[in-house]
C-alpha cells in the first residue's frame, strides 16, 4: 500500500475500543471515521484499501498541544517540515505550536497571518496554533480568536527570548479583561523570580547547580498568582509543564472552589530524575528543571489520581551551539528538550511499569491535550464523524533510539541510546497514509487547524 493512499480501513485484532482492545476494523469515509465493526460482523468490500496491521495497536493519533517549531526567524533550530515530520514518525497526528521562539512571535494579528503562511505547504500532520500575550498586546487578543488561534501563552518569568516579553500584575488584568466570555484560555509558563539569587560560586558544570537556582517555590508562588487571578475572572487557565509536585494542593485547593483550571506535565518530568543526569550534560537542561526521583513518582501518582490532566513533549529545539556542550555550563545553555518524535513511547515505557492502560494513553496525550486546545469534537478519539486520525503500534516491540532514527533538525536529545518499549508502525491522517516503518509521504498532507471561537457556559446557557 502505497504512502499518501486514501484508506477505507484499518484491521487489527487490537483496536481500542473504549477501555477494551478488541479485534475490529475502523471504516473510513471522506477522512472521517465512519464506523467501527467487530471482526466477527464485518464485511469490507475486496475492491477497498484495507491496511491489514495484523495484532498492533490501532488508537487514535497523538494531540500534542505543546510544541515549539519556530519558524520563521528560527528555523536553524527546527521548522515546519522538520518538526511535523518527527510528529509523523511518533504517531502524533496534530501539533499545536507555540507562539514563540519564532520570529516574529505569535503575539499580533498580523504575526499570525505571517505564521500561516510560512506554515504552509509544510507540515506532514495538522497544525493549530497558539497565541501569546505579552506586554501591551491585550487588543491583540480577541482579533486573534476570531482568526482561529487556539488560545494565548504568557510568561511569568523571563521567556528566554527579548521578542517574547514576560507580563506583570497589570498586563495579566489587562489580558484577563479581554479574555472574558470568549470561551479561550491563558496558558501560564509558571515560574516567579521570587528572591534575590545569591552569587553563584557552585561548579556550573554540576547539574544541581542549575537546579538549585530553579527551586520549587518558583512554581509554588507563580501558581498562587494564576489561581487567585483564574477565580477572580473565571477565564480558564492552564499550567503548562509543570515539574514540581508540591503545587499541587494549591492546584486541586482552586479547583475545589471553582478555578476553571487545568495543569499539564512533560515526559522529561515522567521520564528523567536530576540524580541520573551527568555533570555537564547540558542536553538535560530545560525550564522548570528536571527533579529529583522521589519528585517524579509524585508526578506519577498526580496522574493516577486526575490531579494532573494531560502530559506533553514541550518539545523546544535549539542549535548544538547553544547547548553549549563542550563547556557543559548548564548556567550558560538554552534550556530545551527535543522529544516530540518520542512521545508515545516514553510514556508508555514508564506508565505500562505502573499500571497505566493504552486508554489512559489515549486520555491523557490525545482526549484532553484535544479538549484544552479547542479541538476535542475533531481530534483525539477513535469515533464516528471525528477525523480518521489514528497510530499504529506495537507496546510490546523494543527499540533503541539512534540519531539515524531522529527525524527533528538537531539530533540533540538526552534519550539519544535509550531503550524503549511502544514502536510506531505507521500513522494515519484523516484517512492517508502519511507513516510506516520509517518511511514518510512525499508530500505534506496536514493541514492549518483554525479553532473556533467557543462559546461560555453563560452564552450556551
Amino acid at each position: 500500500m502505497e504512502l499518501g493512499s486514501t484508506l477505507s480501513a484499518v484491521r487489527s485484532t487490537r483496536v481500542l475500543i473504549g477501555d477494551r482492545l478488541c479485534p475490529a476494523v475502523v471504516t473510513m469515509r471522506g477522512g472521517k471515521i465512519h464506523e467501527i465493526l467487530p471482526e466477527s460482523n464485518c464485511s469490507v468490500a475486496a475492491h477497498t484499501e484495507v491496511l491489514d496491521v495484523g495484532d498492533s495497536v490501532v488508537m487514535p493519533g497523538v494531540v500534542d498541544c505543546h510544541v515549539h517549531v519556530n519558524e520563521p526567524g528560527r528555523t536553524s533550530w527546527e521548522g515546519f517540515w522538520t518538526a511535523t515530520r518527527a510528529a509523523a514518525a511518533g504517531g502524533v497526528t496534530t501539533i499545536v505550536d507555540m507562539p514563540l521562539n519564532s520570529v516574529p512571535p505569535t503575539t499580533t494579528l498580523d504575526h499570525f497571518h505571517e505564521k500561516l503562511q510560512e506554515a504552509a505547504g509544510k507540515c506532514f500532520v495538522d497544525t493549530a496554533f497558539w497565541g501569546g500575550v505579552i506586554p501591551g498586546n491585550q487588543l491583540e487578543l480577541r482579533p486573534m480568536i476570531q482568526a482561529g488561534v487556539a488560545g494565548f501563552k504568557c510568561f511569568l518569568i523571563h521567556s528566554g527570548v527579548e521578542e517574547f516579553p514576560h507580563v506583570t500584575d497589570s498586563d495579566l488584568h489587562a489580558a484577563m479583561k479581554q479574555l472574558q466570555g470568549t470561551g479561550s484560555v491563558l496558558l501560564f509558563h509558571a515560574e516567579l523570580d521570587v528572591e534575590p539569587k545569591p552569587e553563584e560560586t557552585a561548579d556550573p558544570r554540576q547539574y544541581s547547580t542549575f537546579l538549585q537556582s530553579r527551586p520549587d517555590v518558583m512554581e509554588m508562588e507563580a501558581i498562587r498568582t494564576v489561581t487567585d487571578l483564574c477565580l477572580q475572572y473565571q477565564v480558564r487557565c492552564h499550567i503548562v509543564h509543570l515539574s514540581s509536585a508540591k503545587p499541587l494542593t494549591l492546584i486541586q485547593r482552586a479547583r475545589q472552589a471553582g478555578a476553571p483550571l487545568t495543569v499539564e506535565t512533560t515526559h522529561h518530568y515522567l521520564s528523567l530524575s536530576a540524580e541520573d543526569i551527568p555533570a555537564g550534560a547540558t542536553h538535560f537542561k530545560c525550564c522548570p528543571p528536571i527533579r529529583g526521583a522521589e519528585n517524579r513518582e509524585l508526578l506519577w501518582s498526580a496522574l493516577r489520581d486526575g490531579h494532573i490532566d494531560m502530559v506533553v513533549s514541550d518539545h523546544s529545539p535549539c542549535t548544538p551551539d547553544l547547548k553549549n556542550m563542550q563547556s557543559g555550563d548548564f548556567t550558560q545553555a538554552w534550556g530545551g528538550i527535543s522529544s516530540l518524535q518520542f512521545g508515545l513511547p516514553l510514556f508508555w515505557s514508564s506508565a505500562s511499569k505502573r499500571g497505566f492502560q493504552p486508554s489512559d494513553v489515549v486520555r491523557l496525550l490525545s482526549q484532553e491535550t484535544a479538549r484544552l486546545c479547542g479541538l476535542d469534537q475533531q481530534k483525539g478519539s477513535l469515533s464516528p464523524g471525528y477525523d480518521a486520525d489514528l497510530v499504529v503500534w506495537d507496546p510490546e516491540r523494543e527499540f533503541e533510539i539512534s540519531e539515524a532514527d531522529i527525524h527533528h533538525k538537531n539530533k540533540i536529545t538526552p534519550y539519544l541510546g535509550m531503550r524503549l518499549r511502544g514502536s510506531v508502525r505507521a500513522t494515519v491522517l484523516r484517512g492517508r497514509l502519511v507513516y510506516r516503518d520509517g518511511c514518510f509521504c512525499s508530500t505534506p498532507l496536514g493541514k492549518h487547524l483554525l479553532v473556533q471561537p467557543r462559546k461560555t457556559q453563560d452564552e450556551e446557557q
